[in-house]
C-alpha cells in the first residue's frame, strides 16, 4: 500500500509538471500512468505487487467509476440534450449500439468466444472517453457541431453502456445467478436514488431556511454524491446509474450547484481516474501481452480501425456531415476509463472466461491510449489548415460547403 501511494504521488506530481506541454504536444498523462503501472507492476520492476481479486482494486474500480458518471451527468443536462440532440442522438442511438454489435461479431467469429461474453466484451469497449478528444473539444477551429457531437456523446455513452454490462455479465455468470427480476430491481433503486436524493437537496437549499455559503457551495453537491453513494450501497441499489442519473438531476435542478462544483468536481473524477489507470497498468503483464496471441492483437487494431468507423458512417448517412468532420468522429472512439473498470469488474467477477475478456480489453485499451492520446492535437491541427491558405479560398470553400448543404436538404 504505501508503495503504490508513492508510486501514485510521484506520477501525479510529474503529470501536473508535464501537464502544459501535454496539452501543445502527443504526451498524455492517461498514457503516463498507463505505463507507469505497467513498469512499475510485477510485468517489470515489481514495484507495485496486486492480484485482480484484492480489495483495494475492486474498491477503486467502485469509487472512481462513480465519481466519473456523476461528473458526467453533471455535464448533460436534459436543457443540454434537448437542445443538442441531433448529431448525438444518431451516435448514441445508432452508433453505440452498432458499435457494441460489431465489436462483438470480431470476438466471436475471430477468437472463438461465445456470443454472452462476446457482446460483455462489445458492451465493455463500446463507451468513448472525452479525455483523449481535448485538444479538438477546446479548439475553436473545430465546427462546434463537431465539438458538440464528442463531448455529448463521451458524457452519455458511460451510462448508457452500464446496464448492458452488468446484463451480459449476469449471463455469463451462468444460469443459476441470473435473475433478472433482481437485476431489474437493482437497477431501479439506483435510478430512484439518483433522481429523488439529488431533487430534495436542491429542492432544501432553495427554500427560505437554508442557504449554503460561498465557501461550502463547491460541497453541496459533493455531498449530495456522497449521499447517493452510502444509500446505493445500503439499499444493494446500481451504484453506477444512481452516479449517472444524479449527476443529470443536480445539471437539471440546480444550475448553480452545478457551476460552483463543476472545475472541483472534475479534479476529484480526474484523480480517481489516473489512480484507477496505474492499478490498470500494474495488473497488465508481459505474458498477459503474448497470451493474446495475433488473434487477439488483430481483434484490438479492428475494435479501433473498423468497429467505431463502420458504426458512425451508418449513424451519420445523411446527416450532412463533411467528410473531415465525420473522419475525426469515427477516429476519436477511444477506449478509455469506463473500459478500463468494466475490465477490473469483470476480472474480479469469478466468470469463467473473465481472464480471456479482460486481456482482450486490456491489450485495445493499451492500443487506444497510445493511439488516440498522441493524435488529438494531429486531428485538431488538421482543422487549422484555414488559417494557412488565402481568405478568399477559404470563403469559396465554405460557401461551397453551405450550398452542397443546402441541396442535399
Amino acid at each position: 500500500m504505501d508503495t503504490l501511494l508513492i508510486s501514485f504521488a510521484g506520477l501525479l506530481l510529474l503529470a501536473v509538471l508535464l501537464s502544459s506541454l501535454a496539452r501543445r504536444t502527443i504526451l498524455s498523462t492517461a498514457a503516463l500512468f498507463l505505463v507507469g503501472g505497467f513498469v512499475l507492476g510485477d510485468g517489470v520492476l515489481g514495484v507495485i505487487s496486486l492480484r485482480p481479486g484484492d480489495e483495494l482494486v475492486g474498491t477503486l474500480a467502485e469509487l472512481a467509476l462513480f465519481t466519473v458518471l456523476f461528473t458526467d451527468g453533471m455535464r448533460v443536462g436534459w436543457k443540454d440534450l434537448s437542445g443538442a440532440w441531433k448529431l448525438p442522438g444518431r451516435a448514441l442511438g445508432w452508433g453505440l449500439p452498432l458499435t457494441l454489435v460489431v465489436t462483438a461479431v470480431g470476438a466471436h467469429y475471430l477468437i472463438g468466444l461465445g456470443w454472452t461474453e462476446s457482446l460483455l466484451i462489445g458492451a465493455i469497449l463500446a463507451p468513448t472517453d472525452p479525455v483523449f478528444a481535448a485538444a479538438l473539444v477546446g479548439n475553436d477551429k473545430v465546427p462546434p457541431r463537431l465539438r458538440q457531437l464528442l463531448n455529448v456523446e463521451s458524457g452519455v455513452n458511460d451510462g448508457l453502456a452500464l446496464p448492458f454490462v452488468m446484463l451480459f455479465l449476469a449471463v455469463a455468470a451462468g444460469s443459476k445467478d441470473l435473475h433478472l427480476g433482481e437485476l431489474g430491481l437493482e437497477l431501479g433503486v439506483g435510478v430512484l436514488i439518483g433522481v429523488v436524493v439529488p431533487w430534495l437537496a436542491i429542492r432544501l437549499e432553495q427554500t427560505r431556511w437554508f442557504s449554503a455559503s460561498t465557501a461550502y457551495e463547491p460541497l453541496n453537491a459533493l455531498a449530495i454524491g456522497l449521499l447517493v453513494l452510502a444509500l446505493g450501497k445500503a439499499t444493494h441499489g446500481n451504484l453506477f446509474l444512481a452516479a449517472f442519473c444524479a449527476g443529470i438531476t443536480v445539471a437539471t435542478f440546480g444550475e448553480r450547484q452545478r457551476e460552483s462544483f463543476e472545475h472541483f468536481g472534475e479534479l476529484i473524477a480526474e484523480v480517481f481516474k489516473l489512480a484507477a489507470l496505474l492499478v490498470f497498468g500494474a495488473l497488465i503483464s508481459w505474458p498477459l501481452l503474448g497470451s493474446v496471441g495475433w488473434r487477439g492483437w488483430l481483434f484490438a487494431i479492428l475494435a479501433l480501425v473498423l468497429a467505431r468507423p463502420v458504426a458512425i458512417w451508418i449513424s451519420f448517412l445523411g446527416a450532412r456531415l463533411t467528410l473531415r468532420e465525420q473522419a475525426a468522429a469515427a477516429w476519436f472512439g477511444p477506449k478509455g476509463f469506463a473500459s478500463v473498470v468494466y475490465g477490473l469488474i469483470v476480472l474480479g467477477s469469478g466468470i469463467v472466461a473473465a481472464q480471456e475478456v479482460f486481456q482482450l480489453v486490456a491489450v485495445t485499451i493499451v492500443l487506444s491510449i497510445l493511439l488516440h492520446s498522441s493524435t488529438d492535437v494531429v486531428v485538431a491541427r488538421w482543422f487549422d489548415e484555414e488559417r494557412d491558405v488565402p481568405a478568399w479560398y477559404g470563403a469559396a470553400r465554405r460557401l461551397r460547403d453551405r450550398v452542397r448543404g443546402e441541396s442535399a436538404s
